[in-house]
């Protein structure tokens, strides 16, 4: 007798919910659509120049008619990146997502790194673009428009993760948000950049991570891990040494990142002040 064919969860909960299964089909035939075209923008900006390229050409060369052009961008500069709106909704679900124990800034950093993924996913393409995006002002415009996107997305989350019980001077708290958002992407930037002037060499994930380490470092102080947590106030910082006596009993007190000579010196000091008269140290 033979068997009842087993179906996946996933074809399970693509059958119980087709509404669902349909719009997730739909979203991946506007991004092939999408890609399409702008491989085909890319590959006439190459050969006639951006200048002399039109949407019409660009749309008969992808094999749709212009209102389907102009259903998936606004404009050609636009066309030449497809995949920034799908990569942002990425970067913003990997916020909404974080775990609550993960310091905010890594938060960011994890958000950014769906950009690079979308780069290194097709190296040649993205040199490519990188080339027009320095030749075509409009281009370079256009990008830049979709940068101060991600700084935006960013800023916001880090507004919002604060650590109250740092001090602040005044209601600093957006600005330092802002710069630190800033940051991170023009770590990212400054990376990719590299990269991509390397034609798409090398380990860019090590590299990346270690721009990365240099923004937390820099900027990690004063953004805690969220507002609905608490923390202990941390205690008011000792000095790097010092010493009470009392009869015979030296007590010494350092900070554990105090340089051992400094303590020793503050030791030998408080001996020597504890000594009785006309004793030799």
């Amino acid at each position: 007798m033979s068997q009842p064919a087993k179906t996946s969860p996933r074809a399970t909960a693509a059958s119980d919910n087709p509404e669902s299964a349909a719009g997730s089909k739909a979203a991946a035939q506007r991004l092939k659509m999408r890609r399409e075209l702008a491989a085909a923008a890319m590959e006439l900006f190459a050969t006639k120049g951006y200048e002399a390229t039109t949407v019409d050409e660009i749309a008969a060369a992808a094999g749709v008619a212009r209102r389907t052009f102009f259903r998936h961008f606004r404009s050609k500069e636009e066309a030449i990146f497809p995949d920034h709106d799908d990569t942002l909704t990425r970067a913003e679900a990997v916020l909404d997502v974080a775990p609550a124990h993960e310091h905010p800034l890594d938060t960011v950093c994890r958000g950014i790194k769906e950009v690079m993924k979308m780069y290194a996913a097709s190296p040649a393409v993205s040199v490519e673009r990188y080339r027009l995006t320095r030749e075509v002002p409009a281009l370079r415009e256009r990008e830049i428009a979709s940068v101060a996107r991600y700084e935006r997305l960013f800023t916001r989350y880090l507004l919002a993760h604060f650590d109250e019980t740092e001090p602040h001077d005044g209601n600093d708290d957006p600005l330092l948000a802002e710069v630190a958002a800033s940051a991170v992407v023009t770590a990212h930037n400054h990376v990719l950049r590299r990269w991509l002037r390397s034609g798409g060499q090398g380990d860019v994930e090590a590299q990346l991570d270690h721009a990365f380490a240099i923004v937390r470092k820099t900027f990690g102080t004063g953004i805690g891990a969220g507002r609905a947590l608490t923390a202990t106030p941390a205690p008011a910082a000792a000095p790097a040494a010092a010493v009470r006596a009392q009869d015979e009993v030296l007590v010494a007190v350092a900070r554990t990142d105090a340089p051992l000579e400094e303590v020793m010196r503050t030791i030998e000091e408080a001996l020597r002040g504890t000594q009785p008269p006309g004793a030799v140290s």
